[in-house]
């Protein structure tokens, strides 16, 4: 039985037991206990509550916003306010109305090719994309399931949010390897099938990848469930997240949505858990206040403003992806990449994985690295003047070092060759390290897991000749025997 199993197991035999106690001789009348949270599971609650969640560097997420939080108006109406709010991505609700020019006509799989047209230049228009559509009906038969994946096709939507009626999930797997069209099965508030997280994740576990969960923070809160915990036991099944802050946990009298940030849905939390957890889905807004249902806008706009304050790599492009695209490798051995972390890891002889799309001038570039050994040899590549065809770049481009057992300039965090780093500041061997790296014109600034080690105005020296102010970044593997690993790739041009 695997981890994530043992804890399901354990939370479903707590639910069976207070369902048999309850079920039990009645006891004289108490008066009724305040509420409280409800653990997952013993493991889940130590998890969450020994995470270091603040000093976790948050990345940039794409927002988008579920249609309903514009539940007054029509769907051409929502589009015209996402461009507005700059927000450039939006998951259509079954049956909205489509506009006041085509009167009767709802957001449904019945609309007519006309209506679909109407909606596609709407949604060109716009700058808008439709990704989602949900919380939909897809019935239980192979033709009830097939009309909702035919419209979406036909719309190009990639994601159909739902809360599937039976249990056995072999017709939409059908569904899904055909389409190529995910499945996130959502989580309305207690009294519907998958209000407790647990559901999902029995139901979406060892199923086609394509099949996972629509996360909805508030209404886990509304049934007093913690999101953290719940987007942890989730963790590789997230396909959609409904992102919602409350001002408290139930459904007691005053209790609502708040902006992001404003509430107790530890927003933050849920966000460094989706970051360490590598989603790569939007942050859809769903607002269900109704006392603001006539203009959720400025809730809108200050959760935007919250997402921003806390995202670390705001303003950063992270050009590193699992499938390398953009980057070309000089010279022997190569770097492998995980697909599912992201995770480069470093093999055969010494080469360079750099980054064609473009040369840069002055940046920032971050990153995260491991040493599998303490003599793990690699480096950091800055400004490497042209396409390497020969060895000659390291004469003419630096190299941040990046080898534990070194001394001086040949040391973990030097510009090798030329510049030591003031001090040590690199992590035991097997432990990832953060590295920030500044290039402003001649002058190099490193900063190593939160330590300034170089302050320097750069100059040549050593095996450097002369070095460029514009050129391609990259990333050198030595060997098999101790490779290096890196992760996180962002850079920002200042």
């Amino acid at each position: 039985m695997n981890k994530k199993n043992a804890i399901l197991t354990s939370s479903l035999f707590g639910l069976c037991l207070i369902s048999l106690i309850s079920s039990g001789q009645q006891q004289a009348p108490q008066q009724a206990a305040p509420m409280q949270i409800r653990h997952i599971s013993p493991e889940l609650e130590k998890y969450v509550a020994t995470m270091n969640y603040k000093d976790v560097r948050i990345k940039k997420f794409p927002f988008a916003s579920e249609a309903y939080t514009f539940r007054r108006f029509t769907f051409a109406e929502t589009l015209i306010k996402l461009k507005e709010l700059g927000v450039g991505a939006v998951e259509a609700y079954d049956g909205q109305a489509l506009s006041a020019e085509l009167p009767g006509a709802g957001f449904n799989p019945n609309m007519t090719p006309e209506q679909m047209a109407k909606v596609k230049d709407w949604l060109k228009s716009s700058g808008v994309t439709l990704y989602g559509y949900g919380v939909v009906d897809i019935g239980r038969t192979e033709e009830s399931m097939r009309k909702v994946f035919d419209f979406a096709r036909k719309m190009g939507i990639r994601v159909i949010v739902c809360e599937p009626a039976d249990d056995d999930f072999t017709l939409l797997e059908k569904m899904v390897k055909e389409y190529n069209i995910k499945i996130a099965i959502h989580n309305h508030p207690p009294g519907s099938k998958y209000s407790q997280p647990e559901t999902v994740f029995s139901h979406v576990d060892g199923k086609d990848p394509r099949i996972g969960s629509c996360a909805d923070s508030g209404h886990w809160m509304r049934g007093w469930n913690d999101p953290r915990e719940a987007f942890k036991l989730l963790e590789g099944r997230i396909l959609d997240v409904h992102l919602k802050d409350r001002s408290d946990f139930g459904t007691a009298k005053g209790v609502d949505d708040t902006p992001w940030g404003a509430g107790k849905g530890t927003i933050r939390d849920l966000l460094a858990e989706l970051t360490l957890q590598e989603y790569d889905g939007y942050l859809t807004m769903e607002y269900e206040n109704q006392a603001e249902v006539g203009d959720p806008m400025p809730a809108f706009r200050k959760s935007i403003d919250y997402v921003k304050s806390i995202t670390y790599y705001e303003g950063y492009e992270r050009i590193f992806r699992p499938n390398k695209q953009g980057w070309n490798h000089y010279g022997p051995g190569y770097f492998e990449v995980d697909p599912k972390t992201g995770v480069l890891k470093g093999q055969g002889g010494m080469g360079l994985l750099w980054y064609s799309v473009k040369k840069y001038k002055d940046f920032v570039l971050e990153c995260d690295f491991k040493c599998s050994t303490k003599e793990t040899n690699s480096g950091i590549f800055l400004r490497v003047p042209d396409v390497p065809t020969s060895d000659d770049y390291i004469y003419h481009s630096f190299e941040i070092q990046i080898y534990d057992a070194g001394e001086g300039i040949h040391k973990t965090g030097a510009a090798y060759d030329v510049e030591a780093p003031k001090m040590s500041a690199f992590l035991p061997t097997g432990e990832w390290n953060h590295i920030k790296i500044e290039f402003r014109e001649k002058h190099l600034k490193i900063e190593l897991n939160n330590t300034l080690i170089m302050d320097w105005d750069a100059k040549p020296g050593g095996k450097v000749k002369d070095f460029a102010l514009e050129g391609y970044v990259g990333f050198q593997n030595h060997d098999s025997q101790s490779p290096p690993y890196f992760r996180n790739i962002y850079i920002k041009e200042l």
